[in-house]
């Protein structure tokens, strides 16, 4: 067997990252070379105990910096004498490319419920007692890359990072909605409690983040869960409520079958628009209508509200019943009788003619559709609402400021005819 003269280890380009290589050859000889590349350790064994080892450079093997030569092998000063040794490089590298997701975090949250989350993110190993390292977690093996360090700790460092956080989030009183805004608390949290989990094997933890913590969407329960926030924001923005939502969705889906007969006949499509378009109305607390359905039109009355020919902007929310309110901001239910929402203090924006909430901006209600808008009267041509101080209709662009201007007689308010020397409209009570 011929003696081996030069020992080194060069890093392979673009592949997995190696933390330990074991050099395929074992006939060494005093005087052999030993070349230790920058970020490397060298490290020797023999007989099952460590002989020494060779930081960055070039060595030459000999009895003065491998005294146990002696020892084990009776080898004098001086010559070329040979031996065997397992030969170890240890990447002494600080590598951040160790990357983590943990599914099915249990988390009562306390506003979902028990929830499972799912948190990423990255960390980083450094090997800074080599000899711990390949004695007690590289082993026989000839090679040790970045999958062998996180199979070898993924059972514990998922268990640990599953109980950290649920317990984080617990203690802190932290809910879903609120995590991305304590991520750097979550980080410094883990790193001190799973540092200790890699001590005993050689391997410092320099670096560990967490990226984020969301929904676990991998489960069913996560993904319904995900959407249903989703579409809770999106109500938000809208201004409709849970029951409204659905309510349209069942409209619409009633509608479309007035096109295909409701599956043979057209009975059970056209029963069940009007049943959606009552619900529409009905969450609102308003006057539903369904028109043109058979040539007829059909009104039902809810809460007690105003069904007459006056504007809704003249209508008195004091004749309506008290009733359940969805909040136009949080979606959240109170009663009519409060002027903030208790939930999120949103004030109470009720529509004159139904009495639903809407946003201090809306110009119509979400639910019946009633103007929001104080009103000067009927447009003549389309009968919209006028508001004040508009020289044209909203609706069909009539010009009402010169149609009331040549009337003369005409209410300004209501638009209906003032007969006679009257100083007040006898329909609407306005001032002539």
């Amino acid at each position: 067997m011929s003696i081996i003269d030069l020992v080194s280890w060069s890093l392979p380009q673009n592949s997995e990252r190696i933390y330990a290589y074991k050099f395929p050859h074992e006939n060494l000889a005093t005087y052999t070379q030993l070349l230790v590349h920058e970020s490397q350790e060298a490290v020797f064994f023999s007989k099952g105990k460590l002989l020494g080892k060779f930081g960055p450079g070039k060595h030459t093997l000999s009895t003065e910096n491998l005294p146990l030569l002696r020892d084990f092998f009776g080898i004098p000063f001086g010559g070329k004498n040979p031996f065997t040794a397992q030969v170890w490089f240890v990447n002494k590298t600080e590598p951040y490319d160790l990357g983590y997701i943990i599914n099915r975090i249990n988390v009562n949250d306390a506003n979902y419920g028990p929830v499972f989350l799912m948190a990423t993110g990255q960390y980083g190993l450094k090997i800074v007692d080599s000899e711990k390292f390949l004695i007690k977690l590289v082993g026989t093996n000839t090679l040790f890359t970045k999958d062998d360090i996180t199979s070898h700790f993924k059972g514990e460092f998922d268990t640990k990072v599953k109980s950290l956080i649920a317990g984080f989030m617990k203690n802190n009183g932290i809910g879903y909605m609120e995590v991305s805004a304590h991520l750097e608390e979550f980080t410094e949290h883990l790193k001190q409690k799973i540092s200790p989990l890699y001590d005993d094997f050689g391997l410092e933890l320099k670096k560990f983040y967490v990226s984020t913590i969301d929904i676990d969407e991998t489960t069913a329960e996560g993904k319904k869960l995900k959407e249903a926030i989703v579409q809770q924001q999106i109500q938000r923005i809208t201004g409709r409520s849970w029951q409204q939502e659905a309510a349209f969705n069942t409209a619409n889906n009633a509608i479309d079958n007035l096109g295909s007969g409701g599956g043979g006949s057209s009975t059970p499509g056209i029963i069940g628009a009007m049943m959606a378009m009552n619900m529409m109305g009905g969450m609102g607390g308003g006057t539903t209508m369904a028109t043109g359905v058979m040539g007829q039109n059909y009104n039902q009355t809810n809460f007690g509200a105003n069904t007459s020919n006056q504007p809704p902007a003249q209508s008195n929310t004091a004749n309506l019943a008290v009733h359940d309110v969805y909040c136009s901001n949080c979606s959240k239910k109170y009663q009519s009788t409060m002027k903030f929402c208790p939930h999120c203090g949103d004030p109470y924006c009720p529509c004159p003619k139904c009495g639903t909430d809407n946003d201090p901006k809306s110009k119509r209600c979400v639910s019946c559709g009633a103007s929001l808008v104080e009103s000067s009267g009927k447009c003549p041509q389309c009968q919209s609402d006028l508001p004040f101080s508009s020289k044209f209709c909203p609706n069909c662009g009539f010009n009402s400021a010169a149609a009331t201007q040549s009337q003369g007689n005409n209410c300004t308010r209501c638009g209906n005819p003032i007969t006679g020397n009257s100083k007040f409209c006898p329909t609407c009570g306005q001032k002539r």
